[in-house]
């Protein structure tokens, strides 16, 4: 069976890594890419839509799928403005899960974070809290929160901060066993492989931590 997916955030490290996944995919035979610049990679199956990512709700007609994928995020370092970090981590998700509920497609699986929780008194824990919270209240019929902890690989842009952190967590990284094991940094590859395979083998709602998500990774290593 043909399969349309649509990605927002396909210029980002997990959402380019997803895009090259259902690239190479036969079963899918079109990728609606919605984002503000291009992804620079040419394919038949890839139908693009450079738009204002703040006023998505305008593209519903063009907004039609089988499967919906959102890896929309930025940070604290990089975005300071509150606002507007709110619109970006918790406003387009939303949108897009409204959306996806208004023109009937059944499956929606977006990237969150560890930690979070809309009662959180931790700004940014808070605001993916509301978004988990809100996308949920959609009630679209199969629905995947991924909540990965500090994400590995190699970015195009210089993250100082974030640098530093990689640097520690690869040396604590073998000490993160049993329940511990969600803290692990994880590869944005690994990430990928999770949102294809639970769009494809998963009629659930499910909030997926870090060690299930690489788990289910894992055990597809064909990916």
């Amino acid at each position: 069976m043909s399969k349309t997916a649509i990605i927002l955030g396909a210029t980002g490290l997990t959402g380019n890594l997803l895009l090259q996944k259902l690239i190479a995919d036969a079963s899918y035979t079109k990728i609606k890419l919605f984002s503000r610049s291009a992804v620079n990679i040419s394919s038949s199956k890839i139908e693009e839509h450079l738009i204002d990512m703040f006023a998505l709700e305008a593209q519903k007609t063009l907004f039609t799928a089988d499967q919906v994928f959102c890896c929309i995020g930025t940070t604290a370092a990089k975005t300071k403005d509150k606002e507007k970090y709110k619109s970006i981590d918790y406003g387009i998700p939303v949108t897009a899960a409204k959306l996806t509920k208004a023109n009937n497609i059944a499956t929606f699986v977006v990237m969150s974070s560890m930690g979070a929780d809309a009662k959180s008194s931790v700004f940014y824990n808070r605001i993916k809290g509301e978004m988990e919270r809100d996308i949920l209240g959609q009630k679209i019929k199969n629905t995947h929160i991924l909540r990965p902890s500090l994400i590995g690989g190699k970015r195009d842009e210089f993250r100082l901060g974030e640098s530093i952190g990689k640097g520690i967590m690869k040396l604590l990284n073998p000490l993160f066993i049993g329940p511990l094991k969600k803290f692990k940094m994880i590869h944005p590859d690994k990430i990928a492989t999770c949102m294809k395979t639970v769009a494809n083998t998963s009629n659930n709602k499910s909030i997926i931590n870090s060690d299930l998500i690489l788990t289910i990774a894992n055990s597809n290593n064909n990916e």
